[in-house]
């Protein structure tokens, strides 16, 4: 497979296995974009998922809502230092790393990845860690229990999300020596927590009235200002992929801006046409939708093919979370696996056909040979994601339990499991 020196550069640096006449030298320019970067992904989720979730849900159940983003930004940074990081981002077999790095150990403050500190990667990194599972918690909002996530969150996040990463971005992971293109975290992020919120949706069971009472968002207002916020953020989340200052994180901005407006407005015009009229809540979903298709092919693909994965992404989207999710009588009740699962998808399959070797320098193979390995790392994404979360879900269960109470889900989590309410 071909691919640019400046992709494969951060890992092999922190593989141990550049050369020493290769090593670079602190480029002050890329770390401040790193760092802006990274400041721009932990505002996606705080607060930005955290109010376009918060306002998705009822009244009765927000603080509890805006509690399990926050509370897992926290978890996931210690767990992150302590040794999730390190499994990630070492050398190991192709399916985890090592323990080299647990507790940052060997990580000093001018020790270098690419051209940036190994601080700044690691903390970039460790903000996609702490939004993947936050965005799980949309497709069972409103009735699990805390104790649940906590544990829910600590093993998923280990035995789930970690290996993926690794099997992508770390140079000996098995996806990444196939050639697997994931710019910044279709299989890892979407496709990972959208088919994880699904099974946990179907494990868990639907909400006490799902489909007999109303369940309307109680404030919009929240949820577009979340929805902002995610959009705004995304621009760290993709160019930052870039790990650098350059012409391929310019590219990585442009597309992520041109596939988030196609997809807003394909997803409302297809509501306006089917529904007669078009919502702020689909205008904001079809925004996300469109990010979440754009982000494995953001540094792949030029300005037209991420209109096309635009469109195609907030029609296919706005399907999964309104007809798809009611054929099938499943609950999932922010549409984490509509959106993201879906989109995920979406756009790590069709990053072979789009992707251009003129923004890609070299990385995409050609078209049948990509999308073969493309169709592999998805459907294995996709497979491992389910079957661990599955078993985790049930080991969970048996221990403590998922789900609340029914008079605790009609109380509302804010009451019964934080003892707070919004007045």
């Amino acid at each position: 497979m071909k691919t640019t020196w400046l992709k494969l550069l951060p890992l092999l640096a922190l593989s141990g296995i550049a050369h020493a006449e290769d090593v670079p030298t602190l480029d002050s320019g890329n770390t401040a974009w790193m760092m802006v970067s990274t400041a721009l992904v932990l505002f996606m989720t705080l607060p930005g998922l955290a109010l376009f979730y918060g306002g998705m849900v009822r009244k009765k159940n927000v603080l509890g809502t805006l509690m399990q983003s926050f509370f897992i930004a926290a978890l996931i940074t210690v767990l992150w230092i302590v040794v999730g990081y390190s499994l990630a981002f070492t050398p190991g077999n192709g399916f985890i790393g090592g323990f080299d790095k647990v507790l940052l150990k060997g990580v000093a403050f001018d020790t270098l990845s690419g051209t940036i500190p190994e601080m700044v990667f690691m903390l970039f990194q460790m903000t996609f860690a702490i939004i993947t599972p936050a965005l799980i918690t949309g497709a069972f909002a409103e009735r699990m229990k805390f104790s649940a996530l906590v544990l829910f969150t600590i093993a998923w996040s280990l035995i789930v999300y970690v290996p993926v990463a690794h099997w992508v971005w770390e140079g000996t992971g098995w996806l990444f020596n196939m050639g697997a293109l994931d710019f910044a975290g279709g299989t890892v992020v979407h496709i990972n927590a959208g088919v994880a919120g699904l099974v946990a949706a179907l494990m868990i069971g639907k909400r006490v009235g799902y489909g007999r009472e109303l369940m309307a968002p109680h404030n919009l207002v929240l949820t577009i200002i979340g929805a902002s916020m995610l959009w705004v953020g995304w621009f760290g989340f993709n160019a930052g992929s870039a790990l650098a200052a350059d012409s391929r994180a310019a590219m990585a901005m442009v597309t992520t801006q041109v596939a988030a407006a196609a997809a807003t407005l394909s997803w409302v015009f297809a509501e306006w046409l089917l529904k007669g009229k078009p919502s702020l809540l689909g205008a904001a979903s079809g925004a996300v939708a469109g990010l979440v298709c754009i982000t494995p092919a953001a540094g792949f693909v030029d300005a037209g093919g991420a209109l096309i994965l635009g469109l195609i992404s907030g029609a296919v989207c706005y399907w999964g979370a309104t007809s798809l999710k009611h054929m099938l009588k499943y609950d999932d009740s922010l549409d984490a696996f509509g959106v993201h699962g879906i989109g995920g998808i979406l756009g790590s399959v069709l990053v072979a056909v789009f992707g251009t070797n003129a923004i890609a320098g070299g990385a995409v193979q050609e078209l049948w040979p990509q999308l073969k390995v493309q169709l592999i790392a998805t459907g294995a994404t996709i497979a491992y994601a389910a079957i661990g979360t599955a078993i985790i879900l049930k080991v969970i269960d048996l221990l403590v339990g998922l789900r609340v109470t029914e008079e605790q889900e009609r109380e509302g989590l804010d009451i019964a499991l934080h003892g707070e309410h919004v007045d």
